[in-house]
């Protein structure tokens, strides 16, 4: 599986097996249980974010780890993204400070 990630116009590919995102299933209901508490997303608190929301915090979350060459946090969070988006094909992550900018391309 792969997924297509696009920041500041650079894209790149992510490859992903379904094993690794099976096996990440217990991080997925921590992350989830994190966010059923609210989350302050650029200058908006969302109360319950949805499951694109959630995506885009963990697109904002890859950015960060992308930036401190954290690979094993690159690939869990592209895992959370194609595991609570299913058909999700690329993100282009937004880099000016809104992540509600954030998109999702579906197939």
């Amino acid at each position: 599986m792969i997924l297509k990630v696009t920041i500041d116009e650079k894209t790149f590919p992510l490859e992903l097996d379904s094993e690794m995102i099976s096996s990440a299933q217990e991080m997925f209901v921590k992350m989830d249980a994190d966010m059923d508490q609210g989350w302050q997303m650029s200058r908006t608190w969302v109360e319950a974010p949805n499951d694109a929301q959630r995506c885009q915090i963990a697109a904002d979350k890859m950015l960060t780890a992308i930036q401190q060459e954290k690979k094993a946090t690159v690939g869990l969070m592209a895992a959370y993204i194609m595991n609570k988006l299913p058909g999700v094909q690329a993100v282009d992550i937004d880099t000016s400070g809104d992540m509600h900018l954030t998109e999702f391309i579906m197939d």
